[in-house]
């Protein structure tokens, strides 16, 4: 066990998982599909609620984590209400309606907060733990949290979302973050 590794134990699941940072490469790869969902799969989507509850999270991306697969993980209620966390596999936003602007954070860019422009609805096409197809339109909060899902696992992050300008300026942020040990 490497002390720099976060470890936590939750229902006899140990929790090794770190989450990567703005400037790692893994975080820039386009995910691939999930052909099977087996047992590994189910054992890292629960490795994955804990860490986004550990970290105070709404939504997590494979890609996050390491993994450049198409799975999030997303609870709008941060670990307050688990039957409202909802695992998406292979999703695709198939529809969109409507614009709503509002402040976004992120894990792997953590101590930055930006406001971004997303669509206000979307219907999304995904796969369930059974391997079974869905479609389900979500709106405002959890559409938002979706949008910021799925741009991870396409290697898109928060920072890709705004001016160059703003991004300047948020590279300078996180250069003091990280000299102040905050990052």
């Amino acid at each position: 066990m490497n002390n720099n590794q976060d470890h936590k134990i939750k229902d006899g699941i140990s929790n090794k998982l770190r989450i990567y940072k703005y400037g790692e490469d893994i975080l820039r790869k386009n995910s691939k599909n999930i052909e099977e969902i087996d047992q590994s799969i189910k054992n890292l989507i629960e490795e994955m609620k804990i860490k986004m509850v550990e970290k105070n999270g709404v939504g997590l991306a494979a890609p996050q984590i390491g993994k450049s697969i198409q799975l999030a993980i997303i609870d709008p209620s941060a670990g307050e209400t688990p039957e409202e966390c909802f695992t998406l596999i292979n999703p695709e936003i198939i529809s969109k309606d409507g614009i709503a602007t509002d402040e976004e954070g992120c894990l792997s860019v953590p101590g930055v907060l930006l406001q971004i422009k997303r669509s206000k609805n979307i219907t999304v096409k995904a796969i369930d733990l059974d391997g079974k197809s869905y479609t389900k339109t979500y709106s405002d909060f959890i559409a938002r949290i979706i949008q910021h899902e799925m741009d991870h696992l396409k290697g898109e992050l928060i920072i890709d979302r705004i001016s160059s300008l703003k991004r300047q300026f948020v590279k300078k942020e996180i250069k003091r973050l990280k000299e102040n040990g905050e990052w």
